[in-house]
């Protein structure tokens, strides 16, 4: 495929990030009271979400989900095991004490999703019904049951987001 390849690549990253940061400002914009530019942010980030979809479609980057699982497992496990370490003892070097924490909470989390798609892996043809619980402050995430406080953050039970 040649530079399409690498084309489809940047532009997935990009939109991805475009979702992402326009989903940021949505959120600030509500807490600002622009509720109408709210919306128009998270309209925009719903199209750039299509967007990345159809190129990741192209670059044949949606399997099956038993495959999407093992993909997901060895994405996490590279982050917590690799990526994250290096971030954090860099941001610790350079005295970043926002940046270590937003590392920190990252690389604890990833271990938790790893774990939760080996579980749903293991268990794919149950077909079980599941609720799933992310904290907002440090993205941890609980199946059916949320603890009182956060074990990595200690944000209470009472703000997680019960994902529909």
């Amino acid at each position: 495929m040649g530079n399409t390849e690498k084309n489809l690549k940047d532009a997935f990253a990009g939109e991805s990030q475009a979702n992402r940061k326009y989903l940021a400002f949505a959120k600030k914009a509500e807490e600002e009271g622009y509720i109408s530019i709210a919306k128009l942010f998270k309209a925009a980030a719903e199209a750039e979400t299509i967007h990345a979809h159809n190129h990741l479609k192209e670059l044949g980057g949606i399997k099956s989900t038993r495959e999407n699982l093992l993909e997901a497992i060895n994405g996490e496990t590279f982050e917590f095991q690799n990526m994250y370490p290096k971030m954090i003892e860099e941001a610790k070097a350079e005295n970043m004490s926002g940046a270590m924490r937003s590392f920190n909470y990252a690389n604890e989390v990833e271990k938790v999703h790893a774990q939760l798609f080996k579980k749903a892996l293991e268990n794919i043809d149950k077909k079980e019904n599941i609720d799933y619980y992310v904290c907002p402050v440090c993205g941890n995430t609980f199946e059916n049951e949320v603890p009182d406080k956060c074990p990595i953050c200690n944000a209470l039970k009472k703000f997680f987001i019960k994902i529909e």
